[in-house]
């Protein structure tokens, strides 16, 4: 093959296996080094990847080819070449139930169980909340760069439940787009998390980014350092031995807000397995002590954390509507149980 056709079948290649990126950056943004910037923004890649990756020339910035210790700044443009997510050409309908609250000609509230992942991914390519939607809805709209997803404007983690808004028309993807962009939105969830905080109610600003050790987890840095801005009011409802039932309100809608802030605080959320929930963090050692919160595990197995309500402008009607749903029977029965525990002093 000579050099010409060597070349033209390489690009060829480059347009079939990989997508090129920009990521623009306009806001104020802390000089840290390309590498780290790139890790915190891409998903499902390892730091070690993305360092390869700027050495052979698959990131640009400012059409330069720099190195991983280059610093980010204002005003840069960085190109990133990524390698496509292989996956199903097309998301195949299942006839899985849906708990659908309220439904018109413009969308509908979804209750999503525990256990449910909210669309096709990485090993989840089936049993989806998009793949039922996809089975009892027909046409339902995507929003852009969110192929794949159809009816979806926001998602709550899999061992999340709750409440979920699906549009079913062009005019509702783009309102409630544009009241999740502005933060109009009111989105209440409800904790069960370890320990009594010293305030009843209050607000944690803390940025949140990926862990550099682990990308399944995020973690918290102070205001105006590293990560993303995140907001969460959150309220004391009630104080239950070693644990708290709290109501929390998203300001903001980052990726593990709510249980890496609550992580933050140093009250985790109640078997969350991922922020270290799963242990005992507060109260004694002692074998009864521990045999209960035990079984108490075994009554969730996993986080204790509910998406409560919905609250936004109707898309047609121009109207808000509010829409909430009672806590799930696992997380009620962990709360029953803990209710009737001997007080515990007394252990």
């Amino acid at each position: 093959m000579n050099t010409g056709n060597w070349q033209k079948k390489m690009k060829e290649n480059s347009n079939k296996f990989f997508e090129r990126s920009t990521i623009k950056i306009e806001e104020k943004q802390t000089a840290i080094r390309l590498d780290l910037f790139l890790f915190d923004r891409i998903p499902n890649v390892t730091r070690n990847k993305i360092q390869e990756g700027i050495k052979l020339g698959q990131v640009l910035v400012n059409k330069n080819k720099v190195k991983p210790s280059y610093k980010v700044k204002v005003g840069d443009s960085i190109e990133v070449e990524i390698l496509k997510a292989i996956k199903p050409t097309e998301i195949k309908p299942e006839n899985i139930d849906i708990d659908i609250l309220y439904e018109d000609e413009e969308l509908l509230i979804v209750n999503k169980p525990a256990g449910m992942v909210v669309h096709p991914a990485h090993e989840n390519w089936q049993g989806t909340l998009v793949n039922a939607l996809m089975y009892h809805f027909k046409n339902l709209p995507e929003m852009e760069g969110n192929d794949g997803r159809p009816g979806l404007v926001h998602r709550i983690d899999k061992e999340t439940s709750g409440l979920l808004v699906i549009a079913k028309t062009n005019n509702a993807m783009d309102s409630l787009a544009i009241q999740f962009k502005d933060h109009s939105i009111e989105r209440k969830y409800q904790a069960l998390i370890w320990g009594n905080p010293k305030e009843t109610e209050g607000t944690i600003s803390v940025n949140l980014r990926r862990s550099l050790k682990d990308r399944r987890i995020v973690e918290g840095y102070p205001e105006n350092t590293l990560g993303k801005k995140a907001i969460t009011h959150y309220r004391v409802l009630e104080n239950i031995h070693y644990l708290s039932l709290i109501e929390c309100e998203l300001e903001t809608g980052r990726t593990h807000q709510i249980r890496a802030h609550m992580k933050h605080l140093g009250h985790p959320i109640f078997c969350d397995k991922t922020y270290g929930g799963n242990a005992i963090v507060k109260g004694n050692r002692f074998s009864n002590y521990k045999r209960f919160v035990e079984n108490s595990f075994k009554l969730i197995n996993r986080q204790a954390l509910h998406a409560k309500s919905l609250g936004f402008v109707h898309p047609k009607t121009k109207k808000k509507v509010y829409f909430e749903t009672d806590l799930p029977e696992d997380i009620q029965s962990v709360i029953s149980k803990w209710k009737k525990y001997e007080a515990p002093e007394n252990h």
